[in-house]
């Protein structure tokens, strides 16, 4: 069933994305809500050995959100003061905004002319002396040019943060992003894949990491709840280095382990979806549509167009006339450099080709329950425009 559309615009009967809450998702949080403990609790640890099985790496931390996931992870990793942390220019700014929480410098590099990907040329441009790490981005659901990346990262001793907020159930090489790098971060965002409302998960393979991680979750104390209520007096712990309060709770966690048992199904419906759009929109002139990928490299987070100059619409009037029409769009994103924050850490001419592809983008809906009535109307207002 389609829900009303939030924001009250009359004008919407589609929109860009519906979360998909089932009737287990919800008895397995009202289950938990008659727990005594609701936070640091039973569904935490379950929900995260599912993950670290999941993706195959040996450890998963559950945290608030992916933010709070990338942030620790610099943390964790040793960023500090005046290290310089390498990141796309096309990314969500929770990548710049956890690399200035550590009062760090993120270094903005352009993306590559024909994809969404870093560039390798420009990754190595841009490395200096300051450099500690890089952040790559696994955007919209497909594993990004990960391996050259690493490659780069090991011949120049830098670490690697995956930033896998679009990414659960996308593979590199058959090992699922995030277990590539030193770490890998996931959000639980009500429009991703799967959802916890808010959420987010670090995996990483190294105990050092994930022992620092959990300790800097909660406040860096040195024992956990468990540990601290288990034996002796449970107030007496140390801090060694301030900390933050970026737990994930019990009823979150519960969620998340419904939504986990069906990651495989709600990806192959994406898919499904993904692939009709395809098969009705690949042979107009001036839309470039995202390569039907069809391994599990691709999780298929977004639908995301490219309109180009062949087309008979810009990419805001394709936007405007889709809305007229009842259909929400989107764009993922502004660039880094175009936010005044950031606009002192990169220069315009050093990023032309994520300006280029900024103003083509557009992000068509994708869910796992869209109808096809929802992507007809989407497909039949685009080839509107086609003579």
């Amino acid at each position: 069933m389609m829900k009303k559309d939030y924001f009250k615009d009359s004008k919407i009967k589609y929109p860009a994305y519906q979360p998909w809450i089932t009737d287990s998702d919800k008895k397995i949080v009202e289950k938990v809500m008659g727990q005594n403990m609701l936070t640091l609790g039973p569904q935490l640890e379950k929900f995260e050995k599912a993950f670290s099985k999941y993706t195959g790496s040996k450890h998963a931390i559950a945290v608030s959100n992916c933010t709070a996931a990338l942030h620790l992870s610099l943390k964790a990793i040793g960023v500090k003061e005046n290290d310089e942390v390498i990141i796309p220019d096309l990314t969500f700014v929770a990548d710049a905004n956890a690399i200035l929480a550590c009062n760090a410098k993120p270094t903005i590099v352009d993306i590559n002319k024909d994809n969404f990907f870093l560039s390798i040329t420009n990754l190595k441009k841009n490395i200096t002396k300051k450099t500690k790490a890089i952040i790559p981005v696994h955007i919209y659901g497909q594993a990004c040019n990960i391996q050259e990346i690493f490659d780069v990262a090991k011949d120049n001793s830098l670490k690697v943060i995956e930033d896998c907020a679009h990414a659960v159930g996308t593979f590199s090489n058959s090992k699922h992003v995030g277990a590539i790098g030193d770490t890998g971060c996931f959000s639980f965002y009500p429009t991703k894949n799967m959802t916890t409302a808010e959420g987010g998960m670090v995996i990483t393979n190294s105990k050092k990491i994930a022992d620092k991680i959990r300790q800097l979750r909660s406040h860096g104390m040195s024992k956990s709840l468990k540990d601290r209520y288990s034996k002796g007096y449970p107030w007496i712990f140390d801090i060694t280095e301030p900390g933050y309060n970026y737990r994930l709770d019990e009823i979150r966690s519960a969620l998340g382990i419904s939504q986990l048992k069906r990651i495989k199904k709600i990806n192959e419906l994406r898919r499904k979806a993904a692939s009709y759009y395809y098969s009705k929109l690949k042979e107009i002139p001036g839309i470039i549509l995202p390569d039907m990928v069809n391994d599990n490299t691709h999780s298929y987070h977004l639908y995301t167009i490219r309109i180009t100059n062949k087309f008979r619409l810009s990419r805001n009037q394709l936007f405007n006339k889709l809305k007229d029409n009842g259909v929400r769009t989107t764009v993922y994103w502004m660039p880094i450099h175009e936010y005044t924050a950031y606009q002192k850490f990169s220069k315009a001419s050093n990023v032309k080709n994520t300006t280029k592809m900024y103003n083509e983008i557009l992000a068509l809906p994708l869910f796992p329950t869209i109808s096809k009535k929802h992507q007809d109307r989407v497909i039949n207002v685009i080839k509107s425009f086609q003579k």
